[in-house]
């Protein structure tokens, strides 16, 4: 096969599954894995697919580079979001002391909390408030406030982080993907999000489907550092991951 016809073979792949890794591409060419990462580089150039860590995705996926702000985000996709907090909730045991990262989703997940016995600590200025008003312990992590999220971040929270061992985490994301893991558009919110991850017995990705298959600017943890709690897959193989359950 022609270099040109790949290219034409890749972009038709790409578009059509929205993400491909470069051994999919590999075993469907019949190419080398050096050949396909060469063609990547090259249509990645002619900015006709994002070329990302193991693979491409499409240029409609919407590759994300910086947050929309809270009050673009809340009431985005909320059915599903509800879906998911609500299952989300239903894992938290009395006793457990747990890591809620700031989010839309992740504050959702506060409003079906019923377990009393839990303890809590965030870095989501409104998550706080809302677990004190509920009448949960919870503590609150210091550093630095990012407006867009309302999130808490920078170095003082790094360190805050290390002094904890969670039972469980419930984590935020932009984006879902198999090679490059989980994502965010924020390099401080990312230190933090994986700070947490690494103190977590338990990780919990709250996603709903539209972050499926989708990649932003940082990763944060691998694909199969968590369990991904989602809601109707419309893309077949993401069934076959077992961490991921699809929440109906």
């Amino acid at each position: 096969m022609l270099a040109e016809e790949r290219f034409h073979e890749i972009i038709r792949l790409v578009n059509e599954r929205k993400t491909m890794t470069v051994q999919e591409l590999t075993e469907l060419l019949d190419s080398s894995e050096s050949t396909i990462r060469r063609d990547l580089t090259e249509l990645h150039k002619r900015h006709q697919l994002v070329k990302v860590h193991g693979g491409a995705t499409a240029l409609q996926m919407g590759y994300t580079t910086k947050d929309e702000a809270v009050s673009v985000r809340k009431d985005m996709n909320m059915e599903e979001k509800q879906r998911i907090a609500k299952y989300a909730a239903e894992r938290i045991e009395k006793n457990d002391f747990v890591y809620v990262d700031a989010g839309t989703t992740t504050g959702c997940l506060i409003d079906w909390i019923c377990e009393q016995g839990a303890v809590f600590v965030t870095n989501g200025i409104v998550h706080a408030r809302t677990l004190a008003e509920k009448g949960y312990k919870v503590f609150l992590l210091g550093g630095e406030l990012k407006a867009a999220t309302e999130a808490v971040v920078g170095g003082e929270t790094m360190e805050s982080l290390k002094r904890y061992h969670f039972t469980k985490g419930f984590f935020g994301t932009n984006g879902v993907h198999e090679e490059a893991g989980f994502t965010t558009p924020d390099i401080h919110e990312a230190f933090v999000k994986e700070q947490a991850m690494k103190q977590c017995r338990e990780c919990y990705v709250l996603a709903d489907s539209t972050k499926i298959g989708k990649i932003s600017a940082v990763r944060f943890g691998t694909f199969h550092e968590a369990t991904v709690l989602t809601t109707d897959l419309q893309d077949a193989r993401w069934k076959k991951y077992k961490n991921i359950v699809e929440v109906k």
